[in-house]
């Protein structure tokens, strides 16, 4: 496995694979990782031969008030990790390199609307760093297909709105969300859970499972669900960002017709803000 910092490097590699007529997959990270960000490395392996992980904690996605000096880093173990699961080059540039002007002069890409809701109204901003960092590791990486994890459902939806409006060639492929036995999503801000707070963090997924098996039900009283999956992390001690269903195509609010729903929600316990959802097709 090779290591860049440098975009240049990055270039050159991926210019050599594919005059060999090799196809390039792309896994973007902020790094820490864990079962779930190889499962992305797995579901690459299936679209080309040839591989690359950024790791970048991204400061334009976090706010004044979050933790990006805290956001946990392990550069050592996530190099470790990725060649071990067969990655050809890990892009581990630096700040200056992403933003060689500063960030407060950086263009910025933006999607509208899908940017404000669910997390975007309780992040204002992240999603805009987001779309621009995203934007710019495709552009660097030139990937025919890149891979993202459903655990970040408006992320992802975002994405491949973004990839559509700018006509980009790359393929966005969505890998399933990784558990852990009891249900909890893996995630780097898990271990910000204590051992009390983890015993009691599945109740997400179980809540989650809760709304989708109404809907399968034929359950179209979308108010109530919602309040009722919002009532039942409450009292397992959350404070709940939302707890929402929409249209899984769009994130458009659903109708008595839709027919492939997602129920999601995000909820703080502790020091660790924890994001999930379920898909529902009837």
């Amino acid at each position: 496995m090779r290591r860049a910092t440098t975009i240049a490097k990055v270039r050159a590699a991926v210019r050599a694979w594919r005059r060999a007529g090799e196809r390039v997959v792309f896994v973007p990270t902020m790094g820490n990782l864990h079962e779930g960000h190889m499962s992305l490395i797995d579901a690459a392996r299936e679209h080309g031969e040839r591989f690359i992980a950024s790791i970048f904690v991204n400061p334009m996605q976090f706010g004044p008030n979050e933790d990006f000096a805290h956001y946990p880093r392990t550069p050592e173990r996530d190099e470790h990790m990725l060649r071990a699961a067969g990655c050809d080059l890990m892009f581990m540039p630096d700040v200056e390199e992403m933003y060689p002007n500063g960030m407060g002069h950086a263009t910025r890409v933006e999607v509208p609307e899908l940017s404000d809701i669910l997390c975007g109204e309780f992040r204002p901003g992240h999603f805009q760093g987001v779309t621009t960092v995203v934007a710019r590791l495709l552009h660097i990486c030139e990937p025919d297909a890149a891979v993202f994890g459903e655990k970040d459902f408006q992320q992802l939806t975002l994405i491949r709105r973004m990839v559509s409006d700018l006509c980009m060639s790359v393929r966005i492929i969505a890998a399933p969300t990784v558990r852990a036995a009891d249900g909890l999503a893996m995630s780097s801000r898990n271990q910000y859970l204590t051992d009390a707070e983890r015993a009691r963090a599945p109740a997400v997924y179980r809540a989650l499972r809760a709304a989708a098996s109404r809907l399968a039900a034929g359950g179209r009283e979308y108010d109530d669900i919602e309040r009722q999956g919002l009532r039942a992390l409450e009292s397992e001690g959350f404070r709940v960002d939302y707890f929402a269903i929409k249209r899984a195509e769009d994130l458009g609010p659903p109708t008595p017709e839709s027919r492939h729903l997602v129920v999601l929600t995000a909820a703080h316990l502790g020091k660790a803000r924890l994001i999930d959802n379920v898909q529902v097709t009837l």
